[in-house]
């Protein structure tokens, strides 16, 4: 788990000794620690998961489609512990950028077991698509925002189709929800929920995106799938 400071390896510094050990090894650690003994607390279910167990079974690889406002305690969708034909252990990727905040949360991520591509899809997309694409046919199965790092909030852009169309990687759109929650006043409206609730995550149904499939259509199957689980996610609240 020891994280590698990739930045300051290209020549980046991030400050000295002592502000790195606390930025990147100190305060990872604690947030880390910290979100997993909440997701303790919470009673989690799974609906229609059966399909996602399937292609984790048949060795598929799958892309974890969410909006950003529910990133947080969304590695709970991913109960999974993969290994390539060469027995290393792979799990889920996530694209992180390469600036200090991207350092850090890449730092995080990994104390759940989750891998950084780095790279920014909103300052160089190709180069960006290129290591995730990369890091799929590694064995990596990936989760994204399509709506992120920036927004406009739950708003496709095209990152997901693409290296959907370029792996074969099946499209899962996943949301999850708490019946007790609050909202933090961000671009993305984060949801974050109470200890001791609820939380219930729900599947779309998985599918791959053809080749020679029109751009236009895709995306519009994509962000109407998302949509009805952001409507779905909306109204457990309420139930």
């Amino acid at each position: 788990m020891g994280a590698r400071v990739a930045i300051a390896e290209r020549g980046r510094p991030l400050g000295s000794p002592l502000s790195v050990w606390l930025q990147f090894r100190v305060v990872p650690f604690l947030v880390a620690g910290l979100s997993k003994l909440w997701s303790y607390t919470l009673r989690v279910r799974r609906e229609d998961f059966g399909p996602v167990e399937d292609l984790v079974a048949r060795d598929q690889r799958i892309i974890l489609a969410f909006w950003h406002r529910r990133l947080f305690m969304m590695p709970l969708a991913y109960p999974f512990h993969r290994r390539n034909d060469r027995g290393e252990v792979r799990g889920v990727a996530i694209l992180s950028s390469d600036s200090k905040d991207g350092e850090r949360s890449a730092a995080t991520w990994r104390w759940f077991g989750i891998h950084a591509v780095r790279g920014t899809a909103s300052d160089d997309g190709a180069k960006a698509l290129v290591r995730m694409i990369q890091a799929v046919r590694q064995g990596w199965d990936f989760g994204i925002t399509p709506d992120g790092p920036r927004g406009p909030l739950m708003e496709l852009k095209p990152g997901t189709l693409a290296l959907a169309r370029k792996t074969g990687a099946w499209i899962i759109p996943v949301s999850l929800a708490f019946d007790h929650s609050f909202e933090l006043k961000t671009w993305d409206r984060m949801v974050i929920p109470f200890p001791f609730a609820t939380c219930v995550i729900k599947y779309g149904i998985p599918y791959q995106v053809p080749p020679k499939a029109e751009d236009g259509a895709e995306a519009v199957r994509l962000q109407r799938a998302m949509d009805d689980l952001e409507r779905w996610a909306e109204g457990i609240k309420h139930v």
